[in-house]
């Protein structure tokens, strides 16, 4: 069943010449005297190439049958990550390009949504945010406010980020999983 390219949303998997994509940007534009087009920006979910294509409004595309199954994270192993399904045991292996950044979000015993197409794994998608406890950091001095500055920190993951001086070590912090970036202390 196909849709309508109008019908297009940011996060909306289709499939285009028997590639699964996934829209990043969207915009509807009304032309002066012609038919309106749709400009949608898209990431190839296979190899991770990110294009735009315009549409005429009438045109349509087929949805993409992605599968998205809970798993949990294992262990890593040089540049191999390791999840099991909750449900079955089985377990799989993606790599750090799989993964790409991801990687760097991922603890032992996290439950990841691991992105499948025609059976075969594409990659994990993350929350937006998650809470991370800080490893290692130098220290807050007194007279420290929220709006005084910034330190690197490093997370339980092994990544490190800045934070607001008055973090300490031990803190557990929310971090946008996005942009790497620190959001608030938990």
């Amino acid at each position: 069943m196909s849709i309508y390219v109008t019908e297009l949303r940011p996060g909306t998997t289709v499939e285009i010449d028997k590639e699964p994509l996934v829209v990043l940007d969207y915009s509807h534009i009304k032309m002066g005297r012609g038919g309106a087009i749709v400009r949608a920006k898209f990431r190839n979910l296979k190899s991770q190439s990110v294009f735009e294509r315009t549409f005429k409004a009438s045109e349509r595309v087929e949805p993409a049958h992605i599968e998205r199954l809970d798993m949990q994270f294992l262990y890593s192993s040089k540049d191999e990550y390791y999840f099991m399904d909750q449900e079955s045991f089985e377990q799989i292996t993606l790599t750090k390009n799989q993964l790409e950044d991801k990687a760097n979000y991922l603890k032992e015993g996290f439950i990841a949504s691991v992105i499948t197409y025609e059976g075969s794994v594409l990659g994990v998608d993350l929350p937006l945010s998650m809470e991370l406890k800080i490893s290692e950091t130098g220290p807050g001095f007194k007279g420290d406010t929220v709006s005084g500055g910034s330190k690197p920190a490093v997370l339980e993951t092994g990544i490190t980020i800045q934070v607001p001086i008055f973090i300490n070590t031990g803190d557990t912090v929310k971090v946008d999983t996005r942009s790497g970036k620190y959001l608030e202390r938990v």
